[in-house]
């Protein structure tokens, strides 16, 4: 939370600094985009092989945990049909909150010519082109074109295909991969260091560039996606009606520890605890308290598809960029599948490693993200509030399936 505090803190005073400086000072403007450039792309560095070693350990973890017995199967089948549910249903609701509440035209205006700088991303694919791209003639050269969505296919198959491997053979690979992963994320905690800097100096441009207008954008940002966030958070109450027989009402009672601990820590695993005894006061079992509910904060977010892709539209919405029906359906599935390679990252990496692959996918530049990851403090606590009541909803439901739930209403 304090590093987060000090970023948003940074962005805040780039984007009043930049404010100040408008016509005036063009060399210092000038200097600090290469600054902001430098630093952004330090951190575009390290997306490709982290997506890479993250999604190959996290494919395996999952795979391991299902071999542990059938309610393991049963939640992790659940979990995975909700994320790709939860990227469907922000492929149309964000255009649509974006269509019903546009940013205002003067906002929108400023900052698109502040971010105009950006590379251009290359042309979009057609839904032809997007069918016939997905599979790789060579993963080598994908990840050399940042043709992520191929490249993340690739690792999805190669990752599966490591699963059938002898034990010693798939931990040797599994290992090999987790290693890439945890000295990618020393690289990326390195980068971050100098994060006040990179943002503070990326927000001065765009300070100087559009104005006051700058925090009329990030405060629209912010609306749409937490509220792109808050349908996972009312879909948890649904699920547990359904599927395990508590009504809203029950459900709401027993999970405010959790929900305390979830708003006050914004991290799933610190809300565990209070998670295990909220599903235990509806009547769930010991055995699904302990098992479905560790392998949920483990390899389950919710809102992850959603909120990420929720993120890569505003991106595209910020840039004026029109997105084709291929490359929404790009970001869908890129949404869906790096999910479960980024969910027990720190906030701020998860932020990058996860969303800018999805922009990549869609043709979207990734400069954006990086005033929006400044303010992730906000949505990160929709993020966090929503998982852990799916958490728990997944948890109810699969307790019932397997008759490890006490029959009724429970107060």
């Amino acid at each position: 939370m304090r590093k987060a505090i000090i970023i948003l803190a940074s962005l805040i005073a780039g984007l009043l600094a930049g404010i100040l400086l408008a016509g005036k000072a063009q060399n210092l403007v000038e200097a600090a985009s290469l600054i902001g450039t430098l630093w952004l792309n330090a951190l575009r560095m390290t997306i490709i092989p982290l997506v890479v070693a993250l999604l190959v350990v996290g494919i395996v973890q999952a795979a391991k945990m299902a071999r542990a017995g059938r309610m393991t199967t049963r939640a992790i089948a659940i979990m995975v049909f909700i994320l790709w549910c939860s990227s469907i249903m922000a492929a149309f609701l964000t255009p649509a909150l974006l269509a019903a509440f546009p940013l205002p035209e003067a906002a929108s205006e400023a900052l698109r010519g502040a971010l105009q700088t950006a590379d251009d991303p290359g042309p979009v694919p057609t839904i032809a082109e997007f069918f016939r791209d997905i599979i790789p003639t060579n993963p080598v050269s994908a990840a050399a074109e940042d043709a992520i969505l191929p490249l993340i296919i690739f690792t999805l198959a190669f990752a599966f295909a490591v699963t059938r491997l002898p034990d010693k053979r798939r931990e040797t690979v599994a290992d090999f991969f987790s290693a890439i992963s945890e000295a990618m994320l020393i690289l990326v905690h390195w980068v971050l260091l100098l994060a006040p800097i990179g943002v503070f100096a990326l927000a001065l441009v765009v300070g100087a560039k559009a104005g006051a207008q700058s925090f009329v954008g990030l405060a629209h940002y912010v609306a749409i996606v937490v509220t792109v966030g808050a349908v996972i958070y009312v879909a948890s109450f649904i699920l547990t009606a359904l599927g395990g027989k508590r009504g809203p009402l029950t459900f709401f009672r027993a999970s405010i520890p959790a929900q305390a601990v979830a708003v006050s820590t914004q991290s799933s695993l610190a809300s565990l605890p209070a998670m295990v005894e909220s599903v235990k006061s509806m009547g769930v079992g010991e055995r699904s308290a302990d098992i479905v509910l560790p392998v949920s904060v483990a390899l389950f977010r919710a809102t992850g598809p959603c909120m990420n892709l929720a993120v890569a539209i505003y991106c595209a919405h910020l840039m004026g960029i029109e997105i084709t029906t291929a490359a929404m359906m790009a970001g869908v599935v890129a949404a869906a599948i790096t999910t479960m390679g980024a969910v027990s990252l720190p906030g701020a990496v998860s932020f990058i490693a996860s969303i800018a692959p999805i922009n990549i996918a869609m043709g979207i530049p990734v400069e954006p993200l990086v005033l929006l990851l400044a303010i992730e403090a906000f949505p990160d606590i929709m993020r966090t509030l929503a998982n852990v009541q799916a958490d728990m909803a997944v948890t109810t439901t699969v307790a019932r399936v397997e008759g490890d739930l006490t029959e009724g209403e429970i107060s």
